[in-house]
């Protein structure tokens, strides 16, 4: 347990320090409010559509595709660098969990989840 109290006073640093800056910014900020501060910020132009428009699905499993092969991608690496140390049973798995996701992005493909109209 005496390992973990640094770790512990870091956490209560951190949140102690981002509390702090909240309320800081909450009390001392301006409060001038009008129509261009409430406005969706477009690069400094006139908002051309409503900025509460749906969303297409499609961008969401395009991210959630996105986080599973970024995930694949942090597994591959520590595999990569004990590739010797592991042998023939460390291949097997990588391999199997390789192909796993490599059926689940051609079930994705075939679905049409990749195609962007």
């Amino acid at each position: 347990m005496g390992s973990y109290w640094s770790v512990l006073v870091m956490m209560a640093v951190a949140m102690a320090i981002a509390g702090t800056f909240f309320f800081l910014t909450s009390t001392l900020g301006p409060r001038a409010r009008n129509w261009r501060k409430d406005e969706p910020y477009e690069c400094g132009n006139i908002p051309s559509r409503p900025f509460q428009q749906r969303v297409s699905v499609r961008f969401y499993i395009v991210a959630l595709l996105f986080i599973l092969f970024d995930m694949e991608a942090v597994f591959l690496f520590p595999w990569a660098v004990t590739y010797q140390e592991l042998g023939a049973l460390g291949f097997v798995s990588m391999l199997s969990f390789v192909s796993v996701l490599l059926i689940g992005l051609v079930y994705v493909w075939k679905k049409g989840a990749l195609d962007w109209e």
